[in-house]
């Protein structure tokens, strides 16, 4: 029997974070990975011909990719079968409340030895904020609510790469230090990019400023450098292939036709037994 997965993500809040986002202000997180995957695109020895961009926020992409098809990040992907030759996950995959289920989706769509590229928010993102606003609910209310999405460190979220069925996965991180003046214009930047609180246990009432006052002085006590507000974010990029039998494949255990000491050309030492 399917498990459903537990509803993580509020979907009309995400919606309505992502309508509020300043695209004039907000979005350089964005177009920073954009910049960083047409990069990676241009060192893969492919021309790709039918692309599909999963993604929150379509100007972004159509500017670069015209001719992409633009695919909402909903549960279900509006994806066709067998249909692409590279699917790009671009800064969605951290609000979905079934990754492995986006990514078996995305590999259902590509074609045979078509390529999925994924970014996403890995786990040290708002570590900071994370942390102090924990300790001021915990030391105010004596409990806690959920305000920050958890997200999913570099090893785990690689892994899910293989859960999905993709040949050749690779997973590597990108840590971003910024700076802000207060964690108040941290907070405004994160409304400004459409990333604020949209989980669906999160609590519905206003907070106090008394929350916010001392969240602030424990940030101020403990990252500040240089009179600033240090934050950080991890973007996490992953790769995969849609298997396909032209793809390398590791040899069988015991099968290698040379030595490794020839190779090296040194003596082989036995080991006592």
């Amino acid at each position: 029997m399917t498990k459903t997965p537990p509803t993580l993500t509020d979907r009309v809040a995400l919606m309505r974070n992502r309508q509020r986002a300043d695209l004039d202000r907000g979005m350089f997180l964005q177009t920073l990975v954009a910049d960083d995957i047409e990069d990676r695109l241009a060192m893969v020895n492919r021309d790709f011909t039918d692309i599909a961009i999963v993604t929150g926020f379509p100007d972004i992409w159509r500017a670069r990719l015209p001719k992409a098809t633009i695919v909402h990040d909903t549960d279900t992907l509006a994806l066709t079968a067998k249909s692409h030759d590279l699917i790009i996950h671009a800064l969605a995959l951290h609000w979905a409340n079934d990754p492995v289920g986006q990514l078996i989706q995305c590999r259902h769509a590509l074609k045979d030895d078509g390529l999925l590229l994924t970014a996403s928010f890995g786990g040290q993102t708002l570590q900071e904020l994370r942390a102090c606003l924990a300790q001021a609910e915990s030391e105010l209310t004596g409990g806690l609510s959920p305000r920050i999405l958890p997200m999913g460190e570099i090893r785990d979220l690689g892994a899910l790469l293989q859960r999905a069925g993709f040949a050749l996965p690779v997973a590597d991180s990108l840590p971003l230090d910024v700076s802000y003046e207060t964690s108040l214009d941290l907070m405004k930047d994160l409304r400004a990019m459409g990333e604020n609180n949209a989980l669906f246990a999160r609590r519905k009432t206003l907070s106090t400023k008394a929350l916010f006052a001392r969240t602030e002085d424990l940030y101020r006590q403990s990252f500040t450098e240089n009179n600033r507000l240090k934050t950080t974010f991890e973007i996490i990029f992953m790769t995969g292939w849609a298997p396909d039998e032209s793809q390398p494949k590791p040899l069988r255990p015991g099968s290698a036709s040379a030595r490794l000491a020839d190779a090296l050309k040194t003596s082989e030492t036995k080991l006592k037994p």
